[in-house]
């Protein structure tokens, strides 16, 4: 695991940090961790299939309709972009 340190930390921020962490039954460091992954990876990020899902169902698709949807379909393989392929000559 990475170790972090922060440098000049107001005394009014380290304060309120150790109050908040004695609220939640932690150290000020498990507090401190807490508050960074929730910041950066939150619990409430979408999540494309979910979201795909969810308009399926709005607009009313059914099971049937995916599967017309997938006769239908190009099942031609997508050709890589030009600047793809020029930084990768080995490409297929």
């Amino acid at each position: 695991m990475s170790a972090v340190t922060i440098r000049n930390l107001p005394d009014e921020i380290h304060r309120a940090l150790k109050v908040r962490a004695a609220r939640h039954g932690r150290s000020t460091e498990a507090e401190i961790r807490d508050i960074l992954t929730s910041a950066v990876k939150p619990d409430t990020r979408g999540r494309l299939g979910d979201a795909l899902a969810a308009l399926g169902r709005e607009a009313g698709l059914t099971d049937q309709d995916f599967e017309a949807l997938e006769q239908v379909r190009d099942k031609t393989p997508a050709e890589p972009t030009p600047t793809l392929r020029a930084i990768t000559p080995n490409w297929p």
